[in-house]
């Protein structure tokens, strides 16, 4: 299994709950603890449930890289030592842009951050994740990590992303772009869907074609069952 259709407490943007890589997935405290088990089974991964910044909204605080998990300085000491118990490198980043999970997608190649970030946040930024770290936009907007949500096969981002961006996000990341939608037309990607290389989780509110869109992209379907998956998806909906 590569794929959870789901919501949390009846929410269908699971992105805003959790953060996850190759190596761990972390939710929010408000997950409960079976839907958080049938979370690791899709992505593989253990899953440990937090809280940062005394939150359960993970996916808006926290961003990285497998080298590092960036955590802004406004969590609270006992939920940094929780990640040193958990045996998570992180950094603490200070900055007013404290939403580090919607500012910036970084992975082990390169960060695009929001041009909000002070050159010596960007500076720290990069000597954390140990990689290039450029500013950049998404459809024009800063808020680059709230649109855009990727694995190792490709980023799936906003359906208004320009081609300067796409190449943009291709030259610091290594990563081909694919505009997209989740929960029924929602462009902003990462609030409806978390993902590794192993499987991805989407909000049940999204349609046929925005699973199978990215089922396909992200590297989970081969060319033949796509089409085959595509073309069921456009009869249900008709």
């Amino acid at each position: 299994m590569h794929l959870l259709k789901t919501n949390f407490n009846g929410n269908p943007n699971i992105g805003l709950y959790g953060y996850c890589n190759n190596k761990y997935c972390l939710l929010g405290t408000e997950v409960p603890e079976a839907k958080a088990h049938l979370v690791g089974e899709v992505l593989k991964v253990p899953v440990h449930r937090i809280t940062i910044c005394g939150t359960s909204l993970l996916g808006v605080f926290l961003a990285g890289n497998s080298n590092t998990l960036l955590v802004p300085e406004i969590a609270f000491d006992y939920e940094l030592k929780k990640l040193e118990h958990l045996g998570i490198k992180y950094s603490v980043v200070k900055t007013r842009q404290t939403a580090l999970g919607n500012n910036m997608i970084c992975n082990d190649r390169g960060c695009v951050c929001s041009r909000d970030f002070l050159p010596e946040t960007k500076t720290e930024i990069k000597e954390a994740l140990g990689v290039e770290t450029k500013q950049g936009t998404i459809a024009g907007f800063d808020i680059v990590g709230s649109l855009a949500a990727f694995n190792s096969t490709a980023c799936v981002v906003h359906r208004d992303i320009t081609k300067q961006e796409e190449k943009h996000i291709k030259d610091v990341m290594g990563l081909n772009c694919v505009p997209s939608t989740v929960n029924m037309g929602s462009p902003y990607i990462r609030s409806g869907l978390l993902c590794n290389d192993h499987g991805f989780l989407i909000g049940d509110t999204s349609g046929g074609p925005e699973i199978v869109n990215v089922e396909d992209e992200l590297g989970f379907l081969n060319q033949e069952t796509a089409r085959k998956e595509r073309k069921a998806a456009r009869k249900i909906i008709k």
